[in-house]
């Protein structure tokens, strides 16, 4: 299965966020810093004890309001509730227990997952007391802790591990079968492209954004060939919820798909063209090494067809450079145009893949780059060898005499080169450069 999910939640000032962070404090968040990209808080990956699991941080709770940004909030901590298979209810122990407490614990009484109640604010054992009133709750465990200075954080991740589903690698559908993620935001045409590629209406289209809810797996063939398709589809619409943080919380869904993947199809509406969002959705992909197809969809709907292909290519160039690497297809879900096309596509870069240069070939790349390398304090930088390690991403370690001068940029240099020398269509590498052992 893929990586558990915890929603933090309680009324506000109980301190969600600064759990949060010591939850998640030594790992990056889901979404790349890439340029261009915002950093999105809300959600981040975190591994504690060699367990890997995503964190939720969620807004104040406000069971009774009619303010509009709190019944917002209200909704999208709901929303991360449905999501979790964990939930961390989370009260202020220095204020002691509000009524606002009492209609949380009432309102989350019929939700049917596990559920921890912690109290926050608990910075050694003498404060401990201060866990008295919340047993009003009729509750049976309370556990204390200080997310700000520590105290009771190692008997509380204790708990938590105790608690998630135990740790499985993600599997498809159907053992063998290569796996073909559909995503995109919604509203882009993902449930009629899946309905064109399976040739049947498996699924409500509506032009309402959102009206899809759960991911799907189906089993599509194509000239004799079997493909497991797992289409993300898109968020249920819910009254009174902005479209931007609808976009926030469907990224978990999108990760659980990913994950799953061999390669992603990440649909973008090619009137709207490359939003912040396909931008996210698509350093999600290139984290987790997928293989990538950019699909512009709608094309039956645009006028100035080579006009539009140029801009989209452009914007392809400026916001999607971190994935230049994945090939670009205009379709039409609705009149089916092209979207046969993507099981080459596919194909080549599962077999891209798993393509494997051997180490004297890539010593021999290595000559040819020498003299393009960075310099160190006047000496010359010096790749002793070169080899690669793994494949789903193909993963390339270069040995060197002074790692330290091989910035990012470096990196990306080198890659570049070997893309233009191996190709690899359609999918990540990853170059790393390391001291040579004495």
């Amino acid at each position: 299965m893929p990586e558990p999910v915890i929603a933090i939640i309680g009324r506000p000032n109980v301190g969600k966020s600064t759990l949060f962070n010591r939850m998640t404090r030594t790992h990056k968040a889901i979404v790349e810093d890439i340029p261009g990209v915002t950093r999105d808080r809300i959600y981040q990956k975190a591994i504690y004890d060699e367990r890997g699991f995503i964190v939720i941080d969620t807004g104040g709770l406000f069971p009774e309001t009619n303010d509009e940004i709190l019944i917002q909030t209200r909704q999208q901590a709901m929303f991360a509730v449905e999501e979790a298979d964990l939930i961390v209810l989370l009260f202020n122990g220095k204020e002691g227990l509000a009524e606002l407490d009492r209609q949380i614990v009432d309102m989350l009484r019929p939700v049917r997952k596990n559920l921890l109640y912690v109290v926050n604010k608990i910075d050694a054992y003498n404060r401990e007391d201060r866990l008295f009133d919340f047993y009003s709750l009729g509750v049976d465990e309370l556990i204390p802790v200080s997310a700000a200075t520590g105290y009771g954080f190692a008997e509380f991740m204790e708990k938590v591990l105790e608690t998630l589903p135990e740790k499985e690698v993600a599997e498809k559908a159907v053992e063998g079968l290569p796996g073909i993620a559909i995503v995109g935001k919604p509203n882009v045409g993902k449930s009629t492209f899946v309905n064109s590629l399976l040739g049947k209406e498996r699924m409500i289209v509506s032009p309402e954004p959102g009206t899809t809810r759960d991911s799907v797996d189906s089993i599509c063939k194509y000239y004799g060939k079997e493909y497991i398709i797992i289409d993300t589809a898109g968020l249920r619409r819910k009254s009174k919820i902005v479209d931007y943080s609808l976009e926030k919380f469907m990224i978990v869904r999108v990760v659980r798909s990913i994950e799953r993947a061999d390669v992603v199809l990440l649909i973008i509406d090619a009137r709207e063209g490359i939003s912040e969002q396909d931008q996210k959705i698509a350093a999600l992909i290139s984290r987790y090494g997928k293989g990538l197809v950019l699909l512009f969809n709608k094309w039956d709907l645009i006028e100035d067809l080579e006009k539009r292909y140029k801009e989209l290519l452009s914007e392809v160039h400026w916001k999607l450079r971190f994935v230049e690497y994945a090939p670009v297809l205009t379709i039409s879900g609705l009149s089916r145009k092209r979207i046969t096309k993507v099981f080459s596509i596919v194909d080549e870069i599962i077999s891209e893949r798993k393509k494997r240069i051997s180490t004297s070939a890539l010593n021999k790349f290595v000559s040819e780059i020498a003299p393009l390398l960075p310099t160190h304090k006047g000496k010359k930088t010096k790749i002793f060898y070169m080899t690669q390690t793994d494949i789903e991403p193909p993963t390339f370690v270069l040995f060197v005499n002074y790692p330290q001068v091989f910035k990012p940029e470096h990196t990306r240099f080198i890659e570049r080169l070997i893309r233009q020398k191996y190709t690899f269509k359609g999918t990540p590498i990853r170059v790393f450069i390391r001291q040579r052992s004495k």
